[in-house]
């Protein structure tokens, strides 16, 4: 998974970067690693606005080199993935000024696109969905019906190049803006947040 790290030093500084002709929105981000039309990616945007940093799924559209006597800079034109919406309004209303603070979060969550395995600690049966956030605190199932709040999850997720699964206990404690269910990892010792490390470590090398 190849992550672009963009910062802004100012809203005005990421504004002039957004891409609004792009039909689901997106970025320039400066960078000097070469990549492919297509190739998919993830931002990891930081602005002092911002809350937390957020990380965006999107697709490169072109990319140049550096070009020093026309002061111009290497870098790649990302649109971002339509699933990423929520994501795309949550970021320039929050910099626009017309969204409400939001509160900071301790970890920041990963995009990803995975699928997993889960059920209610009361029922025997699993189902399986996709996974399309995770932190060391918590992640986002992508439910057609929204879990019951509170509700005890274990969560069954493969790491890349695993061939079991590693089991996660969690609480849903929200429902997502545009459907989806939000978990809270519950785990008892360190064991377990050291577990969740280690999966995060090897999703994002993969």
């Amino acid at each position: 998974m190849e992550i672009l790290k963009v910062r802004f030093r100012t809203n005005e500084e990421f504004d002039e970067h957004y891409q609004r002709d792009l039909t689901s929105g997106g970025l320039f981000c400066p960078t000097t690693t070469p990549l492919e039309d297509g190739q998919a990616v993830v931002i990891e945007l930081s602005v002092p606005a911002l809350p937390n940093k957020v990380l965006i799924r999107g697709v490169v559209r072109s990319w140049r080199p550096a070009l020093p006597r026309l002061r111009v800079r290497a870098g790649a034109v990302v649109e971002f993935m339509p699933e990423e919406e929520p994501k795309r309004k949550f970021v320039l209303e929050t910099l626009a000024g017309t969204r409400g603070p939001s509160p900071r979060r301790k970890h920041t969550r990963l995009p990803v696109d995975i699928e997993v395995r889960y059920r209610l600690t009361d029922d025997a049966s699993f189902s399986r969905t996709r996974l399309t956030e995770i932190s060391v605190g918590g992640a986002m199932l992508s439910t057609t019906e929204p879990l019951p709040l509170d509700a005890d999850v274990i969560l069954e997720i493969t790491p890349p190049g695993a061939v079991s699964a590693i089991a996660i206990s969690g609480k849903v404690a929200y429902h997502g803006p545009t459907g989806g269910t939000g978990l809270k990892f519950v785990y008892r010792d360190g064991g377990g947040s050291r577990r969740l490390r280690e999966l995060i470590r090897r999703l994002r090398q993969s």
